[in-house]
């Protein structure tokens, strides 16, 4: 069984086409005797997967610098940021349509304990967005760790923005978008 030549992308002939040696990478070429152009037909793509892409973006706006997020990723510096020059290549309308999420937490004593003991804490993790004013995420829990305020993230929609308080547990959690910190109330 004769494995059928493949037609070359310039000048489309599928007649005299010959192996011409291998590539850096490993790949086959080919070489068209009738235009003379050499031709990998079956070429290894080099581009990053779309989840590697939306990772380093948030690794990145989380705080890690571009060299940093380059190193974790396997990933030049120069790649890094023209990934991020297309992430904020975003349209008008695109744009205006990226919500922003604003975290916060409060708390109470659930029942009423004696001044000898520890008292203790019930918290209400919440995640609202601006535009509709609606709460998109929250938790109850008897402590704010950032592993908690992380599942709130994680189980919400993508936003733009991410607006919190100055609470340390804030600061440990990847933001998918820009994370707005207003530390005045530490």
């Amino acid at each position: 069984m004769k494995k059928e030549k493949e037609s070359c992308p310039h000048c489309g002939s599928k007649e005299k086409q010959s192996n011409y040696g291998y590539n850096k990478s490993g790949t086959q070429r080919s070489k068209c005797k009738m235009c003379k152009k050499i031709y990998t037909s079956n070429g290894k793509t080099r581009a990053y997967s779309e989840e590697i892409r939306k990772s380093a973006i948030k690794t990145y706006y989380s705080g890690v610098s571009g060299r940093g997020v380059g190193k974790l990723y396997g990933m030049s510096k120069a790649n890094v940021y023209n990934l991020i020059k297309k992430a904020k290549a975003l349209t008008k309308v695109e744009r205006a349509s990226c919500e922003v999420y604003e975290l916060d937490e409060l708390y109470w004593f659930v029942e009423r304990k004696g001044r000898s003991e520890t008292r203790e804490n019930t918290y209400i993790l919440t995640m609202v967005s601006r535009e509709p004013r609606q709460i998109v995420g929250h938790d109850v829990a008897a402590d704010k760790s950032p592993d908690r305020v992380q599942a709130i993230v994680d189980s919400a929609r993508d936003a733009g923005e991410y607006c919190t308080d100055g609470h340390t547990g804030y600061i440990d959690v990847v933001y998918p978008g820009r994370h707005e910190s207003n530390a005045r109330y530490v």
